[in-house]
């Protein structure tokens, strides 16, 4: 899958328009089968599962606009001393990229990374999760049909092929999921010195200052914990709520949960389920533990059989309680009580950097203190998660939540590297540069400083 890489093949801007018309063309012809697909893993109403296809779509669409400007070589002004000459920057195809996605949203998630490694020239091996085996089982039939075997292939199975994979020498490996994973995805590409980007995760906090519009404020956290029921990687993972507002928040995320799902989410067609069995006995393990300390506020309820859960909130007193050890990737949102906005920041900076943080207030000098000392892979004011349908912001963490990102120019970049090349004549070739030395010194100073 490098030879065509290395025969220059990829190069060509019309080489690459190709490989994006194949993956529309996919998109186009399998749309039905890929909502039943994440129907039959996930539990997706149609209007989920077509956000993941809208969101190929979008990155195809500025891809195919802005690809020729991005591929452009970018002219660099040459230093005095080594004219006359020409200096320019390219992007050029790194070759085989292996791609590994995750099970919240399998396919997605495996494709939008395809469309910048194919837009910057390269091959790719996708690994898609074998926790949504519907999904998985379709990539695997349809990315045949639609690109040569030495442009894209699909590898399926489990923890062990995906070990197998990474013991192969790859030029970029792209991985989404978790940080365990994520760290012996990064020892495997030490052995080749493979560079990574990382997308993990994370506890994204939502502050909520007094001064927000509660009811929007309560709708909007209401949808982005509900979305995908809560496995999300970007979704709000707990609230740090000022005192003033914070029951009138709770009575509203609540109202607006049955609102959305109605009086019995579990039998709602519109509420996702949780992708396996592991996953559900690990949230209702804490569900269970919250139960027992009386902590529940609203929902709590869940069903094994269809491994549902019940949109939750949850009353935490501390930063120590069991909820708020790990990402809960699930759609239970504790509630922390806060002072003020300095004491959510210091709650903020007591933690891993997170993927995404999120702040209600319309108060302009609270958002800029937020940005000045906190770090999170990115930022969104006064609403959750819509920052990643930005196509032209860059998408990735930093710290614990990730390394590198992607979406729009950025995705290019990070398939591409970026050689440097100068261009010189050979009409012109002063002397002072080579031995002997004697007597140069002096005027190489003047010249070069």
């Amino acid at each position: 899958m490098r030879a065509p890489v290395d025969a220059g093949q990829t190069r060509p801007l019309a080489w690459r328009l190709e490989q994006l018309d194949r993956l529309g063309s996919l998109l186009r012809e399998h749309e039905a089968e890929v909502l039943e697909a994440l129907a039959a893993d996930l539990g997706k109403p149609p209007l989920e599962a077509t956000f993941e296809l809208v969101a190929v779509r979008q990155e195809l669409a500025l891809t195919r606009r802005k690809l020729k400007a991005w591929m452009a070589p970018r002219v660099i002004g040459v230093d005095a001393s080594l004219r006359p000459g020409q200096a320019w920057v390219q992007a050029e195809p790194l070759g085989c990229v292996l791609i590994i996605g995750p099970w919240n949203y399998p396919f997605q998630l495996c494709l939008q990374p395809l469309v910048s490694v194919l837009a910057a020239g390269n091959t790719a091996v996708l690994k898609p999760s074998e926790h949504a085996p519907r999904t998985a089982e379709l990539l695997a039939r349809c990315i045949p049909a639609a690109f040569p075997a030495d442009v894209v292939q699909v590898v399926t199975g489990d923890g062990t092929v995906a070990a197998a994979l990474l013991e192969e020498r790859f030029d970029h490996i792209f991985f989404t999921g978790g940080g365990r994973v994520g760290r012996l995805v990064m020892a495997a590409a030490a052995r080749h010195l493979t560079p990574v980007t990382l997308e993990l995760g994370g506890k994204s906090p939502a502050i909520v200052l007094a001064d927000a519009d509660i009811a929007t404020t309560a709708r909007r956290l209401a949808w982005g914990k509900g979305l995908n029921a809560g496995q999300t990687c970007i979704a709000p993972d707990h609230l740090l709520v000022q005192p003033a507002v914070r029951q009138a928040l709770v009575n509203a995320i609540a109202a607006e949960w049955t609102r959305f799902y109605g009086a019995d989410p579990l039998t709602s067609d519109d509420l996702g389920a949780i992708v396996n069995d592991a996953q559900f006995q690990r949230l209702e393990s804490l569900l269970a533990g919250a139960r027992e300390r009386g902590q529940v506020l609203a929902g709590g309820r869940c069903d094994p059989e269809h491994r549902r859960i019940e949109p939750t909130l949850v009353a935490v007193a501390s930063s120590d309680d069991p909820l708020m050890q790990e990402e809960l990737f699930g759609p239970i949102l504790p509630v922390l009580e806060v002072s003020d906005l300095e004491a959510a920041l210091a709650e903020v900076r007591s933690r891993p950097k997170p993927l995404a943080l999120y702040l209600f207030s319309s108060n302009r000098p609270a958002q800029d203190r937020t940005l000045a000392t906190t770090s999170s892979g990115g930022v969104c004011f006064n609403d959750v998660v819509l920052q990643v349908g930005c196509t032209g912001l860059p998408f990735g963490g930093v710290g614990e939540s990730g390394m590198g990102n992607y979406h729009g120019q950025a995705g290019f970049l990070t398939f591409s590297h970026q050689r440097a090349v100068l261009r010189r004549p050979f009409w012109l070739d002063l002397p002072f540069r080579y031995p002997p030395y004697a007597g140069k010194l002096a005027l190489v100073k003047r010249l070069l400083g």
